[in-house]
C-alpha cells in the first residue's frame, strides 16, 4: 500500500470496491505524503477530519454502497468555504476564520463521499497568475521547484501533479484553473459559467468566478466535475439544466471533428518550446481523424483590457465587506471606525489585491463609468460575438493555454502587467462564459510542462472531455510524473 499515489482514479475505485485497501489507508497514505512536501501546496490539513470523513466512507463501502467517488481523497482550493477547516482564500484578511457551512460544491463531493484532505493554496482572492501573491507564502512547481505553478489554483494543480491528492477542485475567473493546470502537467476543465454552484466560493469577480475540476486526466476531471455540477436555487448565477455524466461521450471516434485554430493564437507571442508541443498534439489529433481549420477570434488582444477593467471593477465591489467590523482581520491600532476600515484593509490585504481593488473603485467611480466599465462590458459582448462566429464553421477551438511555459518564482514580482499578458489566451473563453480544458501535451524548456487549450460552445463540456480522453488514450503525457513525486 506505499503506492497508492500512483494509482488512477479508476484503479483506486476498484481497489476500495474489492475491499484491498480501505478509504481510511488511502487518506492516510496521501496525508503522509502531503505532511513530507515542501511544495506549500496546502495551507490547512486536519488528518483528524480527514480520517473521520475516511471512516464514514469504509461504513459505506462495508454497507454495500458504490459511488463513483466513495472514499476518493479529494483537496479543495482554499476559496471553498468548508465546515470544519479554515477557508481564507489565501488571504491576511481571512487568515482564521473557520467556516460553519460548506460551500455547495464540498457539500456535493462529501454527499457523494469523497474525503476531504484538506484546503490549497492559491494567490490571494484567487487574483494572480503564479501562485506567489499568497499570504501563506508562494507554491513550488512540482516539476522543478524553481518555478511557478501557476495561478490562482496553482496549490490544487501542484497537488495532484505532485501524487499528494487524486483530485482537487480549483475556481476559474479568467484561466485559473487551465494555466496551473497546463504549467504543472495535468488535465482541468473550466466549465460554462453557471454550471457549477459559487454558493459558498468567496467571491472575487462574479460574472466569471466559476468552478472547475483538476485531475491527471480526462477521465478524472469527468469523475470530478459530474459530481459538482448542478442546478442550485442558492445561487443566483446557477443554470438550471438536468446533471449531467460528463463521461458519456467517451470512445467516440474524432473522425470528422473540425478543430479551429484561430490565428491570433499562434502568433509572435507564443514561444517556440510552447509553439513545438502544441503543434505535435494537434498533428495527434488529426492523426485520429480529426480536421483543423483556421479560424480567427480577430479580438483577442482586447481580451486583457476588458478583463482588467471588468474583473477589477467586481473585486471592488465584492471585497468591500472586508472591513474589519463584522469578521476578518481588524487592526488593532485605529482612532476612529473610517481608520478601522483603512488599517484593517491595508494590513488584511495583499499588494495585488490592493492594487486591484484601486483599479476597480477608479474605474466605476463618477465620470469613468462609462468611459472604461461599460465599454469593457461592450468589449466583452464583441468578444462573445468572436466565438460565435467561429463556432458557425468548426465543432471546438484548439490552441495554447499560455505563451510560455511557467517561469521562475519572484522572476514577474515587479511586472504585474507581464504577469497579466500571460492570460491572453484562456481571457477570452472566460469573458465569453464559454468551457475550457487544458490537457498536457508535452514539455518546453527546461522540462517544464506545455498543455493544450481546447474551448467549446456552452455546455459543451462533455464533447471536451471526451476528445481529451482520446487524445490521452493515444499519448501518455497526462501519465508522466514530476521525478520527486515519483
Amino acid at each position: 500500500m506505499s503506492r497508492l499515489h500512483d494509482l488512477t482514479v479508476a484503479e483506486l475505485r476498484a481497489g476500495l470496491d474489492e475491499r484491498r485497501f480501505s478509504a481510511t489507508d488511502l487518506a492516510r497514505a496521501f496525508l503522509d505524503r502531503i505532511q513530507a512536501s515542501t511544495l506549500n501546496a496546502f495551507i490547512d490539513v486536519r488528518p483528524e477530519l480527514t480520517l473521520a470523513q475516511a471512516a464514514q466512507a469504509d461504513a459505506r463501502l462495508a454497507a454495500g454502497e458504490r459511488a463513483p467517488l466513495l472514499g476518493i481523497p479529494v483537496a479543495h482550493k482554499d476559496i471553498f468555504v468548508t465546515e470544519g477547516w479554515r477557508s481564507t482564500a489565501a488571504s491576511r484578511m481571512l487568515a482564521d476564520y473557520v467556516s460553519p457551512f460548506d460551500a455547495t460544491v464540498v457539500a456535493r463531493l462529501r454527499a457523494a463521499g469523497a474525503v476531504c484532505l484538506g484546503k490549497t493554496n492559491c494567490d490571494e482572492f484567487a487574483m494572480g497568475s503564479s501562485n506567489e501573491n499568497s499570504h501563506f507564502g508562494a507554491v513550488r512547481n512540482p516539476w522543478d521547484p524553481q518555478a511557478i505553478p501557476g495561478g490562482s489554483s496553482g496549490g490544487s494543480a501542484a497537488a495532484v501533479a505532485a501524487r499528494l491528492a487524486p483530485l482537487a477542485t480549483g475556481t476559474d475567473t479568467g484561466g485559473s484553473v487551465r494555466q496551473p493546470a497546463s504549467m504543472c502537467g495535468i488535465t482541468g476543465i473550466k466549465p460554462t459559467y453557471g454550471r457549477v454552484s459559487r454558493f459558498g466560493m468567496i467571491a472575487f469577480a462574479s460574472s466569471l468566478d466559476q468552478g472547475g475540476a483538476m485531475g491527471r486526466s480526462a477521465a478524472d476531471c469527468a469523475l470530478l466535475l459530474s459530481a459538482m455540477a448542478g442546478f442550485d436555487p442558492r445561487d443566483a448565477t446557477s443554470i438550471e439544466r438536468p446533471t449531467e455524466d460528463y463521461r458519456r461521450d467517451f470512445g467516440a471516434p474524432l473522425q470528422g471533428l473540425r478543430i479551429g485554430l484561430p490565428q491570433e493564437f499562434f502568433g509572435e507571442g507564443v514561444a517556440d518550446d510552447v509553439r513545438a508541443p502544441v503543434e505535435a498534439a494537434l498533428q495527434v489529433l488529426r492523426d485520429l481523424g480529426a480536421v483543423t481549420v483556421p479560424v480567427s477570434l480577430p479580438r483577442t488582444a482586447l481580451a486583457i483590457p476588458a478583463y482588467y477593467v471588468i474583473a477589477p471593477a467586481e473585486a471592488s465591489s465584492n471585497l468591500s465587506r472586508f472591513d474589519g467590523v463584522r469578521y476578518g482581520h481588524r487592526a488593532a491600532v485605529h482612532t476612529d471606525l473610517a481608520s478601522l476600515y483603512a488599517r484593517s484593509r491595508a494590513e488584511g490585504f495583499g499588494p495585488e489585491v490592493q492594487r486591484r481593488i484601486l483599479v476597480g473603485t477608479y474605474v466605476l467611480s463618477h465620470g469613468y463609468y462609462d468611459a472604461y466599465y461599460l465599454q469593457a462590458q461592450k468589449l466583452r459582448r464583441l468578444i462573445a460575438d468572436d466565438f460565435t462566429a467561429a463556432f458557425g464553421q468548426v465543432d471546438l477551438i484548439a490552441g495554447p493555454v499560455s505563451p510560455t511555459v511557467a517561469w521562475n518564482l519572484g522572476e514577474r514580482s515587479d511586472d504585474p502587467v507581464r504577469n497579466y499578458l500571460a492570460d491572453i489566451f484562456t481571457l477570452p473563453a472566460s469573458l465569453a462564459g464559454l468551457p475550457g480544458l487544458s490537457m498536457p501535451a508535452g514539455f518546453g524548456a527546461a522540462g517544464r510542462p506545455v498543455g493544450l487549450q481546447l474551448i467549446g460552445r456552452v455546455f459543451d463540456e462533455a464533447r471536451l472531455l471526451a476528445v481529451a480522453d482520446r487524445f490521452q488514450q493515444a499519448t501518455d503525457w497526462h501519465a508522466r510524473c514530476p521525478a520527486g513525486a515519483a
